[in-house]
């Protein structure tokens, strides 16, 4: 740890450098420890995050390739938020630490929180804010060059031991991760989904399986059918078109016809929307 850079910072910019380092490791120990954040099957899905974004962020156009690659994307994050955490608290590489803390900020202010109102109800805009403040104090003290030299021996040990720290940071979490999505294919029979009474012959519902799968029910004439929501394609979720009653993925333009099973009508996926087995008892829509 360079301590020689906290001594050269008044007590107020080392508050927020401490908390801004703590916060992004346990931002990367958070996605590391949950078991849905890398399974397409998960309501928590990297992936279904992302789609729940498209509707209201100005990125969408961003969004869309980073949905293409949610598992990827999402383990990039990750390491990236336990790397920058560490490198915030260790002073090493600190200035480009505050640009790629100030950058996860800026792209999350777009997306998740963009439709917050009013925006300081947000917390993406503070820490971006308060990265650029941390930045800034950096570069006015000169403590270091802002890209280090990797031809200095010195300098690629300590940002090779930061990269290396940062992923096995993830994957020590995975370690601890929760047991909630390992049943993934598990339900609890006799669930009630809702009340057949409330749901019209064409209307959907969305709800989420006791296993945290993302899932809809559509009322059809011939009956009440239920399908997982992911996408067989890539995993983006997809979503209910009541124009011609069929579900269309966002990312890549799949369409599924949940009045053929959930068969794909239109590629790239060529698998259906998976079943999910209910019942109706009485009034009530039960999971089986």
């Amino acid at each position: 740890m360079n301590l020689k850079s906290w001594k050269l910072h008044p007590l107020s910019v080392s508050v927020i450098r401490l908390w801004l380092g703590v916060t992004w490791i346990y931002g990367g120990w958070n996605k590391a420890t949950d078991s849905g954040f890398l399974n397409k099957a998960s309501a928590h899905y990297i992936g279904a995050q992302l789609t729940g974004y498209l509707s209201n962020s100005p990125i969408s156009f961003l969004l869309k390739h980073m949905i293409e690659h949610a598992t990827i994307f999402g383990w990039i994050v990750m390491i990236s938020e336990f790397g920058i955490g560490i490198a915030t608290l260790t002073g090493v590489a600190l200035s480009l630490a505050a640009i790629g803390g100030a950058s996860m900020s800026l792209i999350l202010w777009l997306s998740a929180t963009w439709a917050v109102k009013p925006y300081f109800l947000g917390s993406d805009s503070v820490y971006f804010v308060m990265w650029v403040a941390l930045f800034l104090s950096i570069r006015s003290i000169k403590s270091e060059k802002l890209i280090p030299k990797l031809t200095e021996r010195r300098e690629f040990i300590k940002l090779s031991t930061t990269g290396l720290l940062a992923i096995f940071g993830a994957l020590l979490g995975a370690r601890f991760q929760s047991s909630s999505a390992s049943g993934a294919n598990q339900t609890a029979s006799g669930t009630v989904i809702a009340k057949l009474s409330k749901i019209s012959v064409g209307q959907t519902l969305n709800f989420q399986t006791p296993d945290g799968n993302p899932a809809v029910l559509f009322r059809a004439k011939s009956g009440v059918y239920a399908y997982s929501r992911v996408c067989t394609h890539q995993g983006c979720i997809v979503e209910f078109v009541n124009q011609n009653s069929i579900f269309a993925c966002p990312c890549h333009g799949a369409q599924f016809d949940p009045s053929q099973g959930g068969a794909a009508i239109q590629g790239p996926a060529s698998q259906p929307l998976e079943k999910i087995k209910i019942r109706v008892n009485g009034d009530a829509i039960e999971l089986v």
